[in-house]
């Protein structure tokens, strides 16, 4: 049996499992066994947590991470799954608002402030998460059809390829990321195995949505997930959003970033800064999975 707990962040679900409850089993067997939405519990990763300091009396609260994707790929970093496991460490220890939470991950440390615990129904946590400082270069892709893509490549830890998407609002005012034709999913993947990426890419595509005097710029947000796909959010796609849109595209700190899961905000002075991202985390469930050894 392998106890989990499940947490999301705007709809990027994730499964939080000791390190010390897996004996022998293979991490990325195990990921791809629990994440599978039908014959699993179903989530987008599951990040292993090995606790470094449990007790809140002898510092600050400290776990190290491993995160593997539902397809058994190992991630550097999520932001929205160091935030789910930030609030899962928030909750089981209780933090209180201005605690700071240390969380090693395979990008290097993240220092995660609890901002607000709401613990009527699922418990819920407001975070600030230092993202590092990101690094940026245009790039272009050319596709398989010749086309070329003018994009931006960010790295915070992990891989990312933002594409600036311009087109009008359909007729039931819905947003349309298509890029000549073809689907933001579909051009999603190629770019996520192309091989100007031999170690695959996060794909994001952005449409600005407002920008006033008097409240922050925002962003629509699409992600195309390495090791995922399709999904509603992710931390480290939003970071990269706003890092293109602040340092390519002329926008704002802060800046609202809003995907299909909910909105996050981030807050980047620029160049030589650490970016900071606010959001929430739900702890869904707990409970235990039959896993054959």
């Amino acid at each position: 049996m392998i106890p989990f707990t499940k947490a999301h962040a705007c709809g990027n679900d994730f499964l939080i499992v000791a390190v010390s409850d897996i004996a022998a089993l293979d991490p990325s067997t195990l990921a791809i066994a629990l994440c599978d939405r039908n014959t699993g519990i179903g989530a987008d990763g599951v990040e292993f947590l090995e606790w470094q300091n449990d007790d809140p009396a002898r510092g600050p609260l400290a776990a190290t991470l491993r995160l593997f994707n539902a397809d058994g790929s190992l991630a550097e970093i999520s932001g929205n799954g160091t935030r789910c496991v930030a609030a899962w460490m928030a909750y089981e220890k209780d933090a209180q608002p201005g605690d700071t939470l240390l969380l090693h991950t395979d990008a290097g440390p993240r220092h995660c402030t609890l901002i607000e615990l709401r613990e009527t129904g699922s418990p819920t946590a407001l975070i600030t998460t230092d993202m590092d400082i990101p690094d940026w270069e245009p790039r272009v892709v050319e596709l398989a059809d010749g086309s070329r893509l003018d994009g931006v490549f960010v790295s915070l830890g992990n891989p990312h390829f933002v594409l600036l998407v311009s087109n009008p609002p359909q007729p039931d005012a819905s947003l349309d990321f298509s890029i000549d034709g073809r689907t933001w999913q579909e051009i999603g993947e190629e770019i996520c195995f192309h091989p100007d990426f031999p170690d695959q890419t996060n794909v994001e595509f952005i449409q600005p949505l407002s920008r006033g005097r008097n409240q922050p710029d925002q962003v629509a947000l699409r992600i195309f997930e390495r090791g995922v796909g399709p999904t509603h959010s992710s931390g480290t796609g939003t970071s990269a959003a706003a890092t293109a849109m602040i340092a390519a595209f002329g926008a704002s700190s802060p800046i609202e970033i809003f995907a299909p899961g909910g909105m996050q905000t981030v807050h980047w002075p620029g160049a030589n800064e650490p970016l900071m991202l606010t959001g929430p985390a739900t702890l869904i469930a707990r409970g235990e999975a039959w896993i054959e050894s």
